[in-house]
């Protein structure tokens, strides 16, 4: 384990260790949860509870930081790093914790795609945390399943907030996905896929390729900008997926005013996550052989109920009709959250086998 790896974050640490002494950790064993994606980063730290009992539900929690991105493709994967062990560190310096006293990181964060992308992070964590520590690495996608199904992964969560992504387990631990491959690729039912959409609607407004459209003066207004050339300036000068992805609420509000092309492109996001949905159920066969129920976990800005145009209901309407036994949760905690019940999920499981010992997981 390396004492510093980041600058000083990590002094804290030498302080607390004066001032409650070596048992300290003995006595207050923690776990840590990590929710990344591409606008920003949670980590949790939550006290390891007995295996012997049930989770109460909510978890208790003993603190909570916010770094920024941590998604590799998007910063670096030097930026992504820093931005997780500043997380860290932050999380245990609230806690009144050390590194000492962690018992299992499970770190879920956007990007992990692959197992080279998971060995890598892996070989980071073992360099920074001391060797009886576990560690879990996955998706967030997986730990935004978590948190609905309170660690438990089986079934399906459905996430479109900035990006989208679809993510299936069966209960033998068969997994599949769809979607989440980035804007480049077709994430079109995400935010910035929508948003994306409406910004090139208004340029073909405006240059008479395409139909007239209230999204380009709600989005010039939106963005203070007096001209539909002046999008071409904003959107290349920062073409990060949040700041795109922001404008989501515009084209909602177009939509609900009665523009057709705001509904149109709703309408065809409604139909993108539906079938990344659908695709993960008959991969898995989540219905069974015939209209077995399974859950689905709705996570993300984007499938929030807080308009007359709901998207979320849309999406499960859409599902419904192919897979009747669908049973949408909403989560009553965050994905971080759900990070840390996976990761109290494999110690208990180990723990029971007996086969604890030094190792990894991911998915």
């Amino acid at each position: 384990m390396k004492r510093y790896r980041n600058g000083e974050i990590w002094d804290f640490e030498q302080e607390m260790q004066q001032l409650l002494g070596d048992g300290f950790c003995e006595e207050r064993e923690v776990i840590l949860g990590l929710d990344g994606d591409t606008t920003c980063t949670v980590c949790v730290c939550m006290p390891l509870l007995p295996f012997a009992v049930s989770l109460p539900d909510p978890p208790p929690i003993l603190s909570r930081a916010v770094a920024g991105c941590s998604n590799h493709n998007s910063v670096g994967e030097t930026a992504a790093r820093d931005a997780l062990e500043l997380v860290m560190a932050d999380a245990l310096s609230k806690a009144g914790s050390t590194r000492f006293c962690v018992q299992a990181v499970c770190l879920a964060v956007s990007g992990v795609n692959h197992p080279t992308d998971e060995e890598r992070i892996l070989n980071w964590l073992r360099e920074i945390f001391p060797s009886h520590v576990q560690f879990f690495v996955q998706n967030d996608a997986v730990a935004a399943l978590a948190s609905g199904t309170m660690g438990k992964l089986h079934g399906c969560v459905l996430i479109a907030g900035t990006g989208t992504i679809a993510y299936g387990f069966t209960e033998d631990g068969r997994d599949a996905r769809a979607a989440g491959a980035g804007p480049v690729l077709g994430d079109w039912g995400s935010g910035y896929g929508i948003a994306a959409q409406a910004l090139t609607a208004a340029v073909r407004a405006y240059d008479g390729r395409g139909p007239y459209t209230a999204l380009t003066s709600s989005i010039l207004r939106k963005l203070d900008l007096s001209s539909p050339d002046e999008l071409i300036g904003w959107t290349y000068s920062d073409p990060s997926w949040a700041r795109i992805a922001a404008l989501v609420p515009v084209v909602v509000s177009c939509a609900e005013g009665g523009d057709e092309v705001a509904n149109k492109i709703l309408r065809d996001a409604v139909q993108e996550l539906a079938s990344s949905v659908k695709a993960v159920v008959r991969r898995l066969c989540l219905c069974g052989e015939g209209n077995d129920p399974f859950p689905l976990v709705m996570v993300g800005g984007v499938l929030e109920a807080n308009k007359k145009w709901d998207i979320g209901r849309e999406v499960i309407n859409c599902i419904h009709k192919d897979f009747p036994g669908v049973h949408p949760i909403c989560p009553k905690v965050e994905p971080a959250i759900g990070a840390a019940l996976l990761a109290w999920n494999f110690l208990a499981r180990y723990s029971r086998r007996g086969t604890l010992r030094s190792e990894t997981y991911s998915s």
